[in-house]
């Protein structure tokens, strides 16, 4: 997490419709926090793409206007989007560098990095995918995926749990979500049989009990959350994603108990990210 005094929410821009929508999202967050809105478009695709395009190929003027247009048009969103609950600081950064090394860069210094789903058209789409999925696994603050459709404002915030530090993290983040969008937090915690001898009702006592744990010191800190607990014997990606489809937001934490120092993106995470139907937010952080 930066150490400035009010990190900013940051935005991938890239002037599709999946874009603007990611961009309608953070704006409102970034409204209800009353925190500054950092809007990036990265021009520099040849280093995403690597050799087999030529520099004839790419009409660098053009994109440096497509690119201040996009930016532009952003901007006017953002303001739209958020003029009924707070005034935006907002700015805006054109760069000539490849969008996952300056998102990355960028990310060191806000509290959240925005993108969307998909990018604008048949080459776009793989950029930005490939941007979305880098950064779930390597920014350094927390990073939302936000689809096209926009989720009901009044379900449910959704999170994972499963005793972990990154899940804790989850946790704060998904609380934090919910009280500012007035909802109930939904926290989810599953348990198997696998290569486990106690009995059904024992494991699903201590699952009760880490999740219980989990939560534990956050009541005082939004007691105005109501705190809905799901522990069930299952896989905790589809139950996530089956409890995820009445939600507006599912939050995971970047690797579970199973991972180790270094561990970029847990097998969790990644199948929500890359199933769940509504935003997702990876708990990423700086360590």
């Amino acid at each position: 997490m930066s150490s400035i005094s009010n990190p900013p929410v940051l935005v991938g821009v890239d002037g599709s419709p999946v874009a603007l929508a990611a961009l309608r999202w953070a704006a409102v967050d970034a409204a209800r926090r009353h925190v500054p809105l950092h809007l990036v478009y990265a021009i520099g695709v040849l280093g995403d793409f690597g050799s087999g395009f030529e520099l004839g190929q790419f009409d660098f003027e053009g994109d440096r206007q497509g690119g201040l247009g996009a930016l532009e048009t952003a901007r006017a969103t953002a303001i739209t989007e958020s003029a009924s609950i707070a005034e935006l600081d907002i700015s805006t950064e054109l760069v000539d560098a490849p969008a996952i090394p300056v998102l990355r860069d960028r990310s060191k210094t806000a509290r959240l990095l925005v993108l969307g789903t998909h990018g604008l058209g048949a080459i776009n789409r793989k950029l930005l995918g490939s941007v979305s999925t880098d950064l779930a696994r390597h920014a350094a603050c927390p990073v939302a995926v936000i689809p096209e459709t926009a989720a009901p404002p009044d379900r449910p915030v959704v999170v994972g749990v499963d005793g972990s530090r990154s899940s804790v993290h989850a946790v704060e983040i998904a609380l934090n979500q919910a009280a500012f969008r007035g909802v109930e937090l939904v926290a989810v915690h599953t348990w198997s049989d696998f290569l486990r001898f106690e009995s059904s009702d024992q494991k699903q006592e201590e699952a009760e009990e880490l999740l219980s744990l989990s939560i534990a010191g956050f009541g005082e800190k939004y007691p105005e959350v109501p705190v809905h607990r799901i522990v069930a014997e299952d896989r905790p990606a589809e139950r996530l994603l089956m409890i995820g489809e009445k939600a507006q937001l599912i939050v995971v934490g970047s690797h579970g108990r199973g991972g180790f120092a270094g561990m970029t993106l847990g097998s969790v995470g990644q199948a929500v990210l890359h199933a769940a139907q509504v935003p997702v937010i990876i708990a990423r952080s700086a360590t």
